[in-house]
């Protein structure tokens, strides 16, 4: 997403057109959930997020394999073993036509500790050159009835096979696909997701003995409460990360394919300081597309492989947390955190966030610009307990540190409700976080990330 104001994908204004999806097979079997909990209105704590991965060998063993292995070692992930035959693809943003072979691999039903209004799903991947894949969902509401399969999207590391892309035109009239969030239609009729599985399919071209390794798979369910405003937590942490300092603004007009350039970049750019404070970097070979002129090429590169050609944009959340898992040793998940508490036991740790937010300019002092949506990187507390946040909408590198107010800061992250410079009700992202960490975390930071329901 971009500082620019755009139209939400998270609240359902507008009709949507049915899609027809096939279902398919898997079995009917519990997992176990891990939830965050918040404050609610009145201090009492309240589970609103259910954040469920598959990720060990035992994972992988456990769901319904069709052409696919489970694969040990330090990072046990799921490949293809032997195709299951070929599907032609028509790839709709070039319109070209080619045969892929393809496996499958459906996980385990998996019953919502929080049933959710809303899902969005993650995965790590790596995905050489020829191959690509695809992430499904299929549901069954709290009224008994099941949802169809949801295309949750379509990705590739690269952009010379498939253009990776989100799936739009999915609902059954319960239920509708936002780019990459699954939204239930009208909540207060307290309809509810209740239990998901995920159909994950591999491609390759035929007669290689190429595949995608996928290493990481799941879903954040939640149910966040409407409101305007939310509980004011108590700060607690003094620390600082030494995150680098990108800005997003020094990059516009450059590659006005990949959403307009650099003005529409925040998420790539926060993305890209993340990955960078992890130790991940790119070759001079990899960087050799960008134009030698440009400085800070790797915002370029994460803005080019973050693109969802149906959006448009580079703001598709778990576009960016694939990009990030594609760096060595770095995983990526998008959940939804519960207030400043939850983001100060991350720093703690040492592990900076994204966070997703939308305000009037007269609602974060200092930032001087308003939002229907900008993606940050929170690095740190101040003593009174305010955000340091390396914020990509600032003029140049240096500026991107900023000193943002702890209560201003915390309503405009963890609202849902919210109204626009035209005095419009408009959406609050209610909490979204991307949170990027070494595949292999110490024991502090495996501790500070299962306090905020992550694994």
């Amino acid at each position: 997403m971009s500082r620019a104001e755009q139209p939400s994908r998270r609240i359902v204004l507008a009709a949507a057109v049915a899609v027809a999806v096939v279902s398919g097979p898997g079995p009917a079997v519990a997992a176990t959930a891990s939830a965050t909990e918040a404050a609610d209105s009145d201090g009492a704590p309240s589970r609103m997020v259910d954040n469920h991965a598959w990720t060990t060998y035992d994972d992988w063993c456990r769901g319904t394999a069709q052409g696919t292995r489970a694969v040990a070692g330090p990072r046990p992930g799921l490949a293809i073993a032997a195709a299951l035959g070929s599907v032609d693809y028509t790839d709709p943003h070039t319109q070209k036509t080619a045969a892929w072979e393809y496996a499958t691999w459906t996980s385990p039903v998996h019953r919502l500790s929080v049933p959710a209004t809303e899902t969005i799903a993650s995965w790590n991947a790596h995905t050489p050159a020829g191959t690509w894949l695809q992430v499904e969902l299929h549901g069954t509401y709290s009224d008994g009835t099941d949802t169809p399969w949801y295309v949750m999207g379509r990705w590739a590391a690269g952009d010379q096979d498939i253009k990776r892309t989100s799936v739009d035109d999915q609902t059954d009239g319960k239920s509708t696909i936002w780019t990459d969030t699954f939204a239930i239609d009208d909540a207060t009729t307290g309809l509810r997701l209740a239990s998901y599985r995920l159909r994950l399919t591999l491609y390759r071209k035929p007669g290689t003995k190429l595949t995608p390794t996928v290493c990481r798979l799941g879903v954040m369910g939640s149910d966040i409460p409407d409101r305007f405003t939310v509980p004011a937590s108590t700060p607690g942490l003094v620390r600082e990360l030494t995150v680098p300092r990108y800005s997003q603004e020094i990059h516009t007009g450059q590659y006005p394919e990949y959403d307009n350039g650099g003005e529409a970049w925040c998420s790539p750019t926060s993305s890209q300081m993340i990955i960078e404070y992890w130790g991940g970097r790119l070759t001079p070979e990899q960087l050799a597309w960008v134009d030698p002129a440009f400085a800070d090429p790797q915002v370029d590169n994460a803005a080019r492989f973050t693109y969802d050609h149906q959006y448009q944009g580079c703001g598709n959340w778990p576009f960016n947390a694939a990009y990030a898992a594609t760096y060595k040793d770095l995983q990526g998940v998008v959940t939804r955190l519960g207030s400043l508490t939850d983001l100060e036991t991350l720093i703690a740790a040492g592990i900076p966030a994204i966070t997703s937010q939308s305000f009037l300019s007269s609602e974060l002092t200092g930032a001087g610009y308003g939002t229907a949506g900008h993606l940050m990187t929170v690095i740190g507390f101040t003593a009174d307990g305010d955000v340091i946040a390396n914020d990509p909408f600032s003029p140049s590198d240096p500026a991107v540190r900023r000193v943002y107010d702890r209560r201003e800061f915390e309503n405009i992250w963890l609202r849902t409700k919210r109204y626009n410079a035209s005095g419009k009700l408009s959406s609050g992202t209610g909490g979204v976080c991307y949170l990027y960490f070494p595949a292999h975390p110490t024991a502090r930071r495996r501790t500070a990330l299962a306090a905020v329901g992550v694994r």
